[in-house]
């Protein structure tokens, strides 16, 4: 894309009162923006209303600094750290899966070393080489092998580790993993999926799908992740550069992640989470859609128990997952999960008060062996800490040296 095809490309998705579902009327009756432009009045009316007309023969005030931003922005491309693109929906490296979508993006910008390839030939791989020179050609990205994993923003330490583990084991399995770069899940499915890339793979990892401009990272917390993430995998966003964190972004980002994706694991959702609206899209779609079962007594499982009720596939490993769809198999890889060991945390964020104590009790049995592993605490401590929960009714002691976080607290 050269600077004026980027110019106009900018400008219509400027246009006040012009959105994708105008502009793509625009498109199909005069063909590329700049034409559009071209257009006399009159005809820009027999298409638009007078208001949207009249928005299209002016130029946005928005413009000038925001093309001289992305123009500068796509010059600083690095191989190593991840190409800088722009692409239109007019462009033959436009993912095919969101032109599939009813609101597909006018444009797309991506951060990494993938692209997608539905609409263009691909190159075959050569053997990956841990001598090998910096890969020139970006790895291809197809919807088909493409798998979504949302959930919590606060999940449970067990959730956590399940968005990790399966990330991981999907990723072995040939899979790249699609989420949306948020606290909790999202952030341990992109972690798992950057674990589970072997060394010298010729596969994007995973994809990050965000709700700001490329130029911002948010949550700041995962500024490492995205990095990461860019040299392995993907940062796509449909935002300009620039764009801050707002609310109504990030449902709206969920039709992406998806449409870019063959279906959608729930990890853990409340029942108002935002993972039930991608979790519906994929359904509206005809996706597959996935969900992990968990306690009962768990706000954060309600909504993955609603999906199972409404048809989504009950899953307990991500071998589950690979038996549904075809041409992938976990082979070797260990699928299975701990219901009662995950990952802890170092020292530094060991729990420090009641409130912490019970996060990471989660809602399910545990025992003392599992619970100072997720704390870090000394038996002696911990043992006294829980006594104190005990006493005040907010932990019970069960048979078998098991405690129990009690509903309610």
């Amino acid at each position: 894309m050269d600077r004026d095809e980027l110019k106009a490309w900018l400008r219509l998705s400027l246009s006040p009162g012009v959105g994708n579902i105008t502009a793509r009327k625009l498109l199909a009756c005069f063909g590329l923006p700049q034409a559009i432009f071209e257009q006399p009045t009159a005809a820009l009316r027999q298409v638009v209303t007078p208001l949207q007309t009249q928005a299209l023969r002016a130029e946005p005030e928005a413009l000038p600094k925001l093309l001289e931003t992305t123009w500068a922005w796509l010059e600083q491309s690095d191989v190593k750290g991840g190409r800088h693109q722009v692409v239109s929906l007019g462009d033959p490296g436009y993912p095919q899966a969101l032109l599939d979508i009813d609101d597909p993006p006018l444009l797309l910008y991506l951060h990494g070393v993938a692209s997608f390839s539905e609409n263009k030939p691909t190159v075959a791989a050569e053997p990956a080489s841990l001598l090998a020179p910096p890969r020139t050609e970006p790895w291809p990205i197809t919807a088909q092998r493409c798998l979504a994993i949302v959930g919590s923003r606060n999940p449970t330490p067990q959730g956590t580790v399940n968005a990790r583990l399966f990330a991981k084991t999907l990723v072995q399995a040939g899979l790249t993993v699609v989420s949306g770069l948020a606290l909790g899940v999202d952030g341990a499915a992109h972690e798992g999926a950057l674990e589970g890339l072997a060394e010298g793979a010729d596969l994007p990892a995973t994809i990050a799908v965000i709700g700001t401009g490329l130029d911002r990272v948010y949550p700041k917390a995962h500024h490492g992740l995205a990095h990461r993430i860019a040299q392995h995998g993907l940062l796509l966003s449909e935002y300009p550069l620039g764009t801050p964190p707002l609310n109504a972004n990030f449902p709206k980002r969920n039709r992406l992640i998806a449409g870019l994706a063959r279906g959608t694991l729930v990890v853990e959702a409340a029942l108002q989470s935002g993972s039930l609206i991608t979790a519906r899209l994929t359904s509206e779609q005809g996706k597959d859609v996935f969900a992990i079962p968990g306690s009962i007594h768990a706000a954060q499982s309600r909504g993955c128990h609603a999906l199972i009720k409404q048809g989504a596939k009950l899953v307990e490993s991500a071998q589950d997952i690979l038996e549904e769809l075809q041409g992938f198999s976990a082979g070797s890889v260990t699928t299975a999960l701990s219901v009662s060991q995950p990952d802890t945390p170092g020292d530094e964020n060991s729990v420090d008060g009641p409130a912490l104590l019970l996060t990471a009790l989660g809602f399910d049995p545990v025992g003392l062996d599992a619970l100072q592993g997720r704390t870090r605490l000394t038996t002696a401590d911990l043992q006294a800490r829980l006594m104190t929960l005990e006493l005040d009714g907010q932990v019970a002691r069960l048979p078998g040296g098991l405690f129990q976080r009690l509903p309610g607290n």
